[in-house]
C-alpha cells in the first residue's frame, strides 16, 4: 500500500470542509483559547514558501491546544485594503474589488492545499462594506470621544461640552491641543456652533489639522514612515517629500503613558517591547521659552538636562517649523529656503538615522537667554524634525557631541560650564556626583539639584516648567487614495460631520479613474455621486449639493492600518457578524487573542495603533479588555538563495555580453593569459570596441530567475534568453566546460528578487505535510533561514518511513500486541519532549524527536496499536493528513482532531538494567546487561563468570577490578 500523499491531501481537506472540523462555537463548556495569524494582504503574486512559516506554527499550537481539550478559534482573512491594488488599477484600470477578489481566490486555495485549520466561517475582509462599516463606526466614537487626564481615560465629548457650558475650560485637564485659549462659560454659550465645533475640534480623540506629511507626488498620497525606505516610497521607489497638508490625525499621544505601562502586563518578546517603549520615547524634564529679540515670538523647546541651560550656544529649528519663515533675515532669506526644499526631500527615518552629516543654516535671528539675557543664534537644521518634541532644541555643545560638532564645523563660539571638573560622558548619564560649574547660582550643584532649582526660576520667570514629554505623535489618518475605507464624515461649512452609525456603511463611489484630480483632490474628487443628503440619509448626485440639506462627503480614505486595528474582535462575533462588530456575549467569552503571530516590523505601526483603539473602546465601554494580544510571538523570515548574472559594460551601458561567474572570480579570472581571452576579445570587437577599449569594461550582477538555474548554479540559457525580450540576442561566454554559472547569495525572499519558491510546486511534488515538517525543521521560529528545496526530500523521506511502520504491501500491520519495555519508552519519551517543544514554540526539535522514534520503532519492529495510535496523535499538528490517514486506517471514525493529547508517564523511562560496557585494561571489548539494583560485588562475580570474560583472561587472575555501579566495569591484569 503506497503513500499517495496527494490523494490522501486533498481528501482529508475536502473533510473538513465539508464536516466544518475546526468550527470554533461562543458557547462551548471547554475553556477557550484564540490563536491568530496576523493577516495577509492577498497580492497578485500570491504565497511564497516564505509566507506559510507563522501560519504553520499558529496552526501546529492551535491543533495542540484542541487535543488538550480547548474550544480553539483559529479564523484566518484578508487585509484587502492598499496601494498595491490601486497601482494595478491605475495601470490597467480594473476595479480594485475585482483584483482583489482574484488574489483572494488564489490565497484561499494555496491555504487550504497547506492544511491550515481556520475557522473559515468568520472570515472578515477590510475592503467588504460589511466589515467596514464598523470601521467607520470605530472613527465615530473616536470623533465622539476626548481624553481626560485626572481619569486617564477617553470619555464621550458631551460631558466635555458640558463643561464647557458650566464652567469654561480653565479648570480641565484633558488631552488637547498646544494652542488652546481659556475661555469662560459665558464665552463658551455666546460663541456661534461653528466656533464651538472648531474648539472641540482641538480635543476630540481624532480631529482635522493641517500636519507635516511624506507626501509621494508619484503616487498621490501620503506615506506613513514604514512605507518609506531610504528617502523613497517603498511601493515604487518613488521619491517623497515633506509638505504641510490638513489631515484627519488620531491623538495616540494622550495614550502614550497607558501604552508604556501596558507593556508591563503583556507576554512579548523583550526586544520587541523596546521597540515600543523606544517609539513611544518617554523624558522628564522641562519646557524652556526663548524670546526671539526683535520679534514678538518666543521659542518653546523641551530638555531633559535643564541643568546646562547656562552652556546653550545657538538654537536649532527644524527646517519645517512655522517661526522659520517669521524669523528669517532678508539676507538669509536665500540660503534659508533654498535648505527647506532641499530637507524636505528627505524622509524623517533618513534624517533621525543621519548622525554624520552636518548641516544647517543660519537664520540671521538671535533669541535672548531667560536668565543672562545674552543673545543666542537660531540656526535650521534637518537633524531637528518638527514632529519631535517642539521642532526646537537648545544647544549645549559643552555637554553635547552633535551639538559640538555643529558649532565647531560653523564656529560657534562654546561656553564650557564644566570646566575645572569632569566632563566625561559620565556628565550626562545622572550621576550623582557631577558638579555644574561656572554656571552663576547653579555653580557647585548636582545635575538633579541643578536641574530643580533650574526649573524652580524659569517658572519664576515665566518661561518654563517641569514636564514629561514623549516621542510618539499623533498619528496621521488620512491617505489620498480611492482603495480604502471612506469616512463617515460630510462638511457643513467647513466643519466635519459625522453620519450617524444607522446609517452606515458609507460605500466607496464609482470614479472613472483611481488617480487624484487635475487640480489636485485625491481620487473620490472624480466620484459624481458623493454628496451627503441629510434629509434622506443617502449618498446623492454632486450636483444636488446645496450646502444647507446637502453637503460634500470627505474627499480623503482611511490608511491601511484602520481595518487592522480591530480585526481581531470581529472574529469573535459567530451570528449577528452585521449586527454588531462583536457582540457582549462574544467579548465577555473570548475576551482577546492569546497567541499571536506575525512578524516584527509591525511593531511601531498596526501592534501599537491596535493597542491604542482596544484601550478606546475600553474607555468607552465597548470591549472589557486592556490589551489585544496575550502572548505575542515574531516568526522569524526564510530567505531565499537568489542567482545572479555577471553583465559586462561598458561607460555603464549594457553590451548584452553575459560572463559565466566562474570566469571573473579566483583562478579563472578573464585576463590575457587566460584561455578564454581570445573568445571574449572576439566578442567586444563585435560590439564595436577596439583594444584600448577592453580595459573600460566593467561588471555587474543582475538578478536571474531561480527557476532557470540547476543545483551545480548553472543556468540554462534558452530559457533566459526567452525570458525577456532584450535578452532575445545576448551573448554568453562559458567556462572552460562548456556551461554557464550563476553567482548565488542568500536574500530576502521576494518576487523583485526572482527567488521566489511557490508553494503549489512543493505541495505537487511532496505534499503539503512534507512542506509544513520542513519549514518547522529548518530552525527555530524566530530566526532567519534559508530555503533549499533539496533539502526538502529529507523530510519527505521521513513521512514514507512513517507511513511504513504502519502498512505494508499487504496492507494495515498495526494489531492488538502487547507494547515492550522499549515501545513505551521511545513512546513516551517522545510524548515529553514534544509537549515541551511545543509549549515552547521549539517546533525545529519536535521534527527531529519524530525521526528518532520512528526509527526506534522501526527497529523495535513495533506493531503494538497502544504505541503508534498515540504517535499519531503526537504527529498530528505538524502532519495532520497522514495522521488523520492513518488513524482512520485505525478503526476510528472521528478526525483525530478531536482525540486528547497523550499523557506522558515517567515510570516508563525510569531504567530497571543498565548495559555496562566490559573493559579490559581500558579497552571495552563486550557490552553486558545488567539490572540497576545489583550490587558491585554481584556484579563483579556476574561480569568474572561471564564466557567472554574468561575468553579474554585466557586462564589468568586479574589484578584488579574496578566497578563503577551503573556506570563501567574495568578489568586490570
Amino acid at each position: 500500500m503506497q503513500y499517495n500523499f496527494n490523494d490522501i491531501e486533498a481528501k482529508w481537506q475536502k473533510y473538513w470542509a465539508e464536516n466544518q472540523t475546526f468550527k470554533a462555537s461562543n458557547t462551548s463548556d471547554k475553556p477557550k483559547y484564540y490563536v491568530l495569524d496576523m493577516f495577509p494582504y492577498p497580492s497578485g503574486a500570491g504565497l511564497h514558501v516564505g509566507h506559510p512559516l507563522g501560519y504553520i506554527a499558529s496552526d501546529i499550537y492551535a491543533r495542540y491546544q484542541r487535543h488538550k481539550g480547548f474550544n480553539v478559534l483559529h479564523p484566518q482573512g484578508y487585509d484587502s485594503f492598499g496601494l498595491p491594488a490601486e497601482q494595478y488599477a491605475i495601470q490597467t484600470g480594473q476595479h480594485p474589488a475585482i483584483t482583489t477578489e482574484t488574489n483572494i481566490k488564489t490565497y484561499r486555495r494555496q491555504l487550504d492545499q497547506i492544511g491550515f485549520s481556520f475557522d473559515w466561517s468568520r472570515e472578515v475582509r477590510t475592503s467588504n462594506p460589511e466589515y467596514y462599516k464598523w470601521t467607520q463606526w470605530i472613527f465615530i466614537q473616536l470623533f465622539e470621544s476626548y481624553y481626560c487626564n485626572d481619569d486617564n481615560k477617553a470619555k464621550d465629548i458631551s460631558e466635555l461640552i458640558s463643561i464647557f457650558s458650566s464652567e469654561g475650560n480653565t479648570n480641565v485637564n484633558v488631552a488637547c491641543d498646544d494652542d488652546i485659549e481659556t475661555f469662560s462659560a459665558e464665552a463658551w454659550n455666546g460663541k456661534n456652533s461653528e466656533a464651538q465645533q472648531e474648539i472641540l475640534l482641538k480635543y476630540r480623540l481624532t480631529y482635522l489639522a493641517e500636519t507635516e506629511v511624506n507626501w509621494c507626488p508619484a503616487l498621490g498620497t501620503v506615506l506613513a514612515n514604514d512605507e518609506i525606505v531610504n528617502g523613497v516610497s517603498e511601493r515604487g521607489g518613488h521619491p517623497v517629500v515633506r509638505k504641510k497638508m490638513t489631515q484627519w490625525s488620531m491623538r495616540i499621544s494622550a495614550y502614550a503613558e497607558r501604552l508604556l505601562q501596558g507593556l508591563e502586563n503583556i507576554d512579548w518578546t523583550d526586544s520587541l517591547k523596546e521597540t515600543q517603549r523606544n517609539w513611544i520615547g518617554k523624558s522628564v524634564g522641562a519646557t524652556v521659552s526663548f524670546n526671539v529679540k526683535e520679534h514678538d515670538e518666543n521659542i518653546e523647546v523641551f530638555t531633559t538636562r535643564p541643568d546646562t541651560i547656562f552652556g546653550v550656544s545657538f538654537m536649532t529649528l527644524a527646517p519645517e517649523h512655522e517661526l522659520v519663515s517669521k524669523l528669517t533675515t532678508v539676507a538669509q532669506k536665500e540660503a534659508v529656503n533654498a535648505y527647506i526644499e532641499k530637507s524636505a526631500k528627505r524622509s524623517e527615518r533618513d534624517r533621525m538615522a543621519d548622525v554624520k552629516t552636518i548641516s544647517g543654516v543660519f537664520t540671521g535671528a538671535y533669541a535672548e537667554h531667560p536668565f543672562t539675557k545674552e543673545p543666542i543664534q537660531i540656526w535650521i537644521g534637518d537633524y531637528v524634525l518638527a514632529s519631535y518634541g517642539t521642532g526646537a532644541v537648545m544647544a549645549v555643545p559643552c555637554g553635547d557631541q552633535r551639538d559640538y560638532d555643529f558649532a565647531t564645523h560653523f564656529e560657534i563660539e562654546i561656553p564650557n560650564i564644566f570646566e575645572g571638573v569632569d566632563i566625561s560622558n559620565e556628565a550626562f548619564t545622572g550621576k550623582d556626583n557631577v558638579k555644574i560649574a561656572n554656571s552663576d547660582f547653579l555653580n557647585g550643584m548636582n545635575y538633579k539639584k541643578a536641574s530643580k532649582r533650574a526649573i524652580y526660576d524659569l517658572e519664576q520667570l515665566g518661561q518654563g516648567e517641569g514636564k514629561t514629554n514623549y516621542r510618539l505623535r499623533d498619528a496621521v489618518f488620512s491617505r489620498q487614495r480611492y482603495w480604502g475605507e471612506p469616512f463617515p464624515v460630510y462638511y457643513v461649512n467647513g466643519m466635519p460631520q459625522m453620519i450617524a452609525a444607522q446609517h452606515l456603511p458609507i460605500k466607496l463611489p464609482e470614479v472613472e479613474k483611481y488617480l487624484p484630480t487635475e487640480e489636485g483632490e485625491p481620487p473620490l474628487g472624480r466620484a459624481d455621486v458623493w454628496a451627503w443628503d441629510t434629509e434622506s440619509n443617502t449618498v446623492v448626485s454632486n450636483d444636488k449639493i446645496n450646502n444647507t440639506t446637502i453637503h460634500q462627503l470627505e474627499l480623503n480614505t482611511m490608511p491601511g492600518w484602520a481595518g487592522s486595528s480591530w480585526y481581531f474582535f470581529h472574529y469573535m462575533e459567530e451570528a449577528n457578524r452585521d449586527g454588531v462588530f462583536a457582540s457582549e456575549d462574544a467579548l465577555k467569552y473570548w475576551e482577546n487573542v492569546d497567541l499571536y503571530i506575525g512578524g516584527a516590523e509591525h511593531a511601531t505601526g498596526h501592534l501599537l495603533y491596535s493597542r491604542f483603539w482596544v484601550k478606546l473602546l475600553k474607555d468607552r465601554g465597548f470591549v472589557n479588555v486592556e490589551e489585544p494580544f496575550k502572548k505575542l510571538i515574531n516568526q522569524g523570515m526564510i530567505l531565499g538563495t537568489s542567482a545572479f548574472v555577471v553583465e559586462a559594460l561598458y561607460e555603464g551601458k549594457s553590451l548584452n555580453v553575459y560572463e559565466s561567474y566562474n570566469l571573473i572570480e579566483g583562478p579563472n579570472y578573464i585576463t590575457s593569459e587566460s584561455p578564454k581571452w581570445n573568445e571574449l576579445r572576439e566578442i567586444y570587437r563585435s560590439k564595436g570596441l577596439e583594444e584600448e577599449d577592453f580595459s573600460k569594461v566593467t561588471n555587474r550582477l543582475i538578478h536571474c530567475d531561480v527557476s532557470f538555474v540547476n543545483a551545480s548554479d548553472e543556468l540554462d540559457i534558452d530559457a533566459f534568453k526567452n525570458w525577456r525580450a532584450e535578452f532575445k540576442d545576448a551573448i554568453f561566454l562559458r567556462d572552460q566546460d562548456g556551461v554557464f554559472k550563476v553567482k548565488r547569495e542568500v536574500e530576502k525572499m521576494s518576487k523583485s528578487k526572482y527567488n521566489v519558491v511557490n508553494p503549489d510546486q512543493i505541495v505537487a511534488d511532496y505534499g503539503a505535510d512534507s512542506l509544513r515538517l520542513y519549514e518547522m525543521f529548518l530552525g527555530p521560529l524566530e530566526q532567519y533561514k534559508p530555503w533549499n528545496t533539496a533539502g526538502i526530500s529529507g523530510v519527505h523521506s521521513f513521512l514514507k518511513k512513517l507511513w511504513k511502520l504502519y502498512v505494508d504491501d499487504t496492507g494495515l500491520k498495526v494489531n492488538d500486541a502487547e507494547p515492550t519495555k522499549d515501545n513505551l519508552k521511545t513512546l513516551h519519551k517522545t510524548i515529553k519532549k514534544v509537549q515541551e517543544d511545543i509549549e515552547n514554540f521549539s517546533f525545529n526539535t519536535s521534527v527531529s524527536t519524530f525521526m528518532i522514534a520512528v526509527n526506534e520503532l522501526g527497529a523495535q519492529k513495533c506493531t503494538s496499536k497502544d504505541i503508534l495510535e498515540p504517535l499519531l496523535v503526537l504527529i498530528s499538528p505538524y502532519a495532520p493528513h497522514i495522521a488523520e490517514e492513518l488513524y482512520s486506517k485505525l478503526g476510528n471514525t472521528v478526525s483525530i482532531s478531536t482525540t486528547a493529547f497523550p499523557t506522558f508517564d515517567a515510570s516508563h523511562l525510569v531504567e530497571s538494567s543498565k548495559n555496562y560496557p566490559i573493559s579490559f585494561n581500558g579497552k571495552m571489548r563486550f557490552t553486558l546487561e545488567l539490572p540497576m539494583d545489583m550490587s558491585k560485588e554481584d556484579i563483579e562475580k556476574t561480569v568474572l563468570a561471564h564466557e567472554k570474560t574468561i575468553a579474554q583472561l585466557e586462564g589468568r587472575t586479574p589484578k584488579k577490578v574496578i566497578v563503577v555501579p551503573g556506570k563501567i566495569v574495568n578489568i586490570v591484569g
